[in-house]
């Protein structure tokens, strides 16, 4: 019995490595410290391409080295879906469990930042109170759905290059797994 390639698992196992890769930058950074806005944020952006890339590419070549553009983008948005998921957790659980303080010194930029803006005292307090209410909620959810979206256009790029679909000329080999006489 033949089986089908799943790229639910592949999918899922790219994400799973994209995040552990983004707990060591993430604590890479700290252990520097590096400050979190400075263009150093983007490395994290070059192994999320990759990974989505990877993950199509490995779909391909469990089928056999021809994908669809629908099948690839399908494995990649997948990708980001876990990927976005997976990124959603870690933030959740590094800003408000294991590193809290990271939450008081954005909510100190913040203050800066709304000061420069001219805004009231009291505005300033009460967005600083909400930043360190629900910062963690917040960090979360952007990255779910920043993970998401930017997936998707890597998704749609990637698949565009990795299409290649079976003429119908191209004869399936259904011979590969029988033994030769």
């Amino acid at each position: 019995m033949e089986t089908k390639p799943n790229n639910v698992k592949i999918a899922t196992k790219w994400a799973v490595i994209y995040t552990i890769t983004t707990i060591v930058i993430t604590y890479g950074t700290e252990m520097l410290n590096l400050d979190p806005n400075s263009p150093v944020k983007y490395v994290s952006y070059l192994p999320f391409i990759a990974f989505c890339f990877l993950a199509q590419k490995e779909f391909k070549d469990s089928l056999g080295g021809y994908i669809s553009f629908g099948q690839g983008f399908n494995t990649g948005f997948k990708y980001s879906l876990f990927s976005g998921f997976l990124l959603a957790i870690f933030f959740y659980v590094y800003l408000a469990f294991l590193n809290p303080g990271a939450l008081d010194k954005a909510a100190e930029q913040q203050q800066t930042v709304l000061a420069e803006k001219n805004m009231s005292q009291e505005q300033i307090d009460q967005a600083i109170e909400m930043t360190k209410k629900y910062g963690a909620m917040f960090g979360a959810v952007a990255a779910a759905i920043g993970s998401l979206i930017s997936g998707c256009i890597i998704a749609l790029i990637t698949a565009a290059i990795l299409k290649k679909e079976r003429s119908p000329f191209d004869a399936v080999d259904t011979t590969a797994d029988e033994p030769a006489v």
